[in-house]
């Protein structure tokens, strides 16, 4: 099928982006990788009357470290560029470990960080990975920027905090606390294929080996990235023991997640892979302390 007729733009600089978006707000679209919005157009789904390419966009495409050891990814960053780089596996080793995860390399090589994050598709990686890192969001629109916890971003089933007048335009991870480690975990029916469910988790404990830090976040098993606060509660304050690690991982499969039924899983298989992955990424995560 082909998308219905639209006008395209393709700003050299943030500030003619965000006059563009300003302008045409209410029927534009912002093209990064393309691999969600193309499709949508094609099938009709979406018709915006106006398409705005960032590709051409100076300064949207940076990886650097900040001073205080926070990584700041700007939302034109490929994910094959998260997939291979070294910064990113020394600071964000989360991150490098999961993006083999993500789809197949040809989309990576064209989607973005930021054109996921935004889709907020909840069968997504990235969005579970900002959310377990405690990632905040940096949304501009003209003469104006703020920033947003990943956590408040998602809302719900696709929907977010960013309005129709911005742009994400950067993503801040904060450093991880020393004597942490990070796992992540999903099960598809084909390597590539959306998950059935998937687990992201963030463990920090001290010398004696009690926690000190958790966070366990899953996804499609719910609207959004589903951040199971209860079990991380169980673990914090605790010598971490295998024993505990599974009753935290039942009672976030059990009281934490809102799976649906489809034609690949019920929810209750879901609810059941929620807890096996839950177990498996916390144990692997105080492995790697």
């Amino acid at each position: 099928m082909k998308p219905a007729p639209f006008a395209y733009q393709s700003p050299k600089t943030l500030v003619e982006a965000l006059q563009l978006i300003a302008e045409h707000s209410d029927d534009a679209k912002l093209l990064a990788g393309g691999q969600s919005l193309i499709p949508v157009m094609n099938f009709r789904l979406a018709q915006p009357g106006m398409l705005i390419d960032l590709n051409q966009t100076e300064g949207l495409d940076t990886l650097t470290l900040a001073a205080d050891g926070s990584l700041e990814i700007g939302c034109m960053v490929r994910q094959s560029t998260l997939e291979k780089s070294m910064l990113i596996k020394e600071h964000a080793p989360l991150i490098h470990e999961t993006m083999p995860w993500v789809a197949h390399s040809q989309i990576r090589n064209r989607g973005t960080i930021g054109g996921s994050l935004v889709h907020a598709d909840p069968a997504g990686e990235l969005p579970v990975l900002m959310v377990a890192l405690q990632a905040e969001f940096e949304l501009q629109k003209v003469g104006q920027s703020r920033r947003v916890s990943a956590e408040a971003f998602y809302i719900d089933l696709f929907e977010t905090e960013l309005q129709d007048d911005e742009i994400l335009t950067k993503i801040i991870i904060p450093p991880v606390p020393a004597r942490s480690g990070s796992s992540f975990h999903e099960v598809a029916r084909r390597h590539g294929d959306y998950a059935m469910a998937g687990v992201a988790a963030v463990v920090s404990l001290d010398a004696s080996g009690t926690c000190t830090a958790c966070r366990l976040v899953y996804l499609n098993v719910g609207p959004k990235p589903m951040l199971a606060t209860g079990a991380a509660d169980m673990l914090i304050g605790q010598p971490i023991t295998p024993e505990l690690i599974t009753q935290a991982a039942e009672h976030a499969a059990e009281h934490e997640i809102e799976p649906n039924g489809d034609i690949h899983a019920s929810a209750d298989y879901r609810r059941h892979l929620a807890k096996v992955l839950g177990q498996r990424a916390l144990n692997g995560a105080v492995q790697k302390i």
